[in-house]
């Protein structure tokens, strides 16, 4: 466990008290994406705490295997040794860097556990693969399905409206704007590109709510015509289906957003209806996305 007593010695948060007025410290959050270890109690994760061996945090760490305080402990008893998860990870930052991680927004994307595996099963999407027609309603209460943006090259994420995460849903939608400023300047690559951001929450997120939602991040408002950028939802019998497809993990209730918790997924998508590209987090660059659009575009 090397890696493991490096981690969290660089983490822990470990400071000499000078006597000096103690600075308040700022708050940042990162994506993590990684396979349990240990869950809390069992003598190689402290009560409260799983160890998690997660790939690169940019930003934030390399690749490599440590210990996590959970927000909500009583999450634990939920999670198992072998299961895939996403999180956020919360860290306190002042001068000398990063103290007391924590995870918090957990999702279960992979569980190992055969008597505890959903019926829902997650498939990750990776380049070749040819997409579902998923069939959804958009902002104008008209049905769309996914097929009929052949010929085009679609970029596809998933988000909520209600989302209180800044660097989650609203930072998706602020990113997918930007795309769309960016593919306008050229009027070929916009007439061969079409963006999509589709609700997990179809129960709240109805036409009108998409509709508002949609043009206050295009900023065209009511003026927004949605010729380019649709926001849709399938509906609550097709949603698990599109879920398990493009590997969205939800938990909570409609009913109680503040009980809500998902990972993140965008999928660009060729002209052919096949994955070019999946970027399972929020770590994604809208440039290097941006150029990727107009490379298959061209």
């Amino acid at each position: 466990m090397i890696f493991l007593a490096a981690a969290m010695a660089s983490l822990a948060g470990c400071r000499t008290n000078s006597g000096a007025g103690t600075k308040k410290l700022e708050q940042k959050t990162y994506h993590l994406r990684g396979r349990i270890v240990a869950v809390g109690g069992n003598g190689a994760a402290e009560p409260g705490h799983i160890v998690v061996d997660a790939g690169a945090i940019p930003g934030l760490m390399e690749a490599m295997t440590m210990s996590y305080k959970l927000v909500d402990p009583t999450v634990a008893s939920e999670l198992h040794v072998g299961d895939v998860i996403t999180a956020r990870v919360v860290v306190d930052e002042d001068a000398a860097g990063p103290l007391n991680p924590r995870l918090d927004q957990i999702v279960v994307v992979g569980q190992a556990k055969p008597d505890t595996k959903p019926p829902v099963q997650y498939h990750v999407p990776a380049p070749g693969d040819a997409v579902p027609d998923f069939k959804m309603v958009n902002q104008s209460g008209k049905q769309i399905h996914l097929g009929q943006f052949r010929g085009k090259v679609l970029l596809v994420t998933f988000i909520y409206t209600r989302c209180p995460i800044a660097d989650f849903c609203p930072l998706m939608s602020s990113n997918f704007a930007e795309i769309d400023k960016g593919l306008a300047a050229n009027k070929s690559f916009y007439a061969r590109t079409h963006l999509l951001s589709v609700s997990f929450d179809p129960e709240y997120d109805t036409p009108k709510v998409l509709r508002s939602y949609g043009g206050a991040h295009t900023g065209r408002f009511t003026d927004e015509d949605f010729a380019h950028w649709d926001f849709a939802a399938p509906s609550v019998a097709e949603l698990p289906k599109v879920e398990e497809w493009f590997d969205v993990g939800v938990t909570g209730s409609s009913a109680d957003v503040a009980s809500i918790q998902h990972s993140l997924s965008t999928v660009l998508i060729g002209k052919d209806g096949k994955v070019i590209a999946w970027y399972p987090s929020n770590e994604w660059k809208v440039p290097e996305v941006l150029a990727e659009i107009e490379k298959a575009a061209g």
